[in-house]
């Protein structure tokens, strides 16, 4: 248990700073909203990320039925939370000054942001796995599915210029997350 609260420890103060940059770039824009132009695609994908880190962490509170943890294990798990925290100081950068608005800056970093929440999806796999096979069964075929189409909607949008089909997949990923989490959550546990 002691391992396990030691990687629940450093695991937490990552979730913790990529919570508190998403809050600190709202509130950055509840500020100064006049300062740069919002974009309504960009602020989803901000509460996308802030509904994704909470499903992780309570996903994560099943890290407790790893036996045996080990360093590779341990540097797994850093890996996978230091991939959210960069994509939440990609949501919302220090310094604004190279854009024009946050619709620039979402279309100039998308590459980055989509490849990342596609190496999210990808390494959800593996983080699923650490859990126990069983584990990984009782989740079902929808949990694959669902892994490997968001990796390739997320390789897809880091390369498309079709602003339609960014606001598209913001609002079905954002609602496929909110069922997911209800699904799973809410009426199976």
């Amino acid at each position: 248990m002691d391992q396990f609260f030691h990687i629940r420890m450093l695991v937490s103060m990552i979730v913790s700073l990529s919570m508190a940059h998403l809050l600190k770039g709202v509130a950055k824009i509840i500020e100064h909203p006049k300062r740069k132009e919002i974009y309504w695609v960009h602020l989803l994908w901000v509460f996308y990320m802030f509904i994704q880190i909470i499903d992780f962490w309570w996903w994560e509170f099943r890290l407790k039925r790893v036996i045996g943890w080990n360093f590779g294990s341990y540097c797994f798990i850093i890996l996978y939370i230091v991939l959210f925290y960069i994509i939440c100081s990609l949501a919302f950068p220090d310094d604004m000054s190279d854009y024009q608005s946050y619709k620039d800056y979402f279309y100039k970093r998308k590459h980055w942001f989509f490849s990342f929440l596609a190496a999210i999806f990808l390494v959800d796999i593996g983080d699923t796995l650490l859990k126990g096979t069983e584990y990984f069964k009782s989740l079902g075929a929808e949990y694959i599915v669902r892994n490997v189409v968001h990796v390739v909607l997320f390789l897809i949008a880091a390369r498309s210029k079709n602003e339609r089909f960014q606001m598209i997949l913001v609002v079905v990923a954002l609602l496929y997350s909110v069922s997911w989490i209800l699904r799973k959550y809410l009426f199976f546990e």
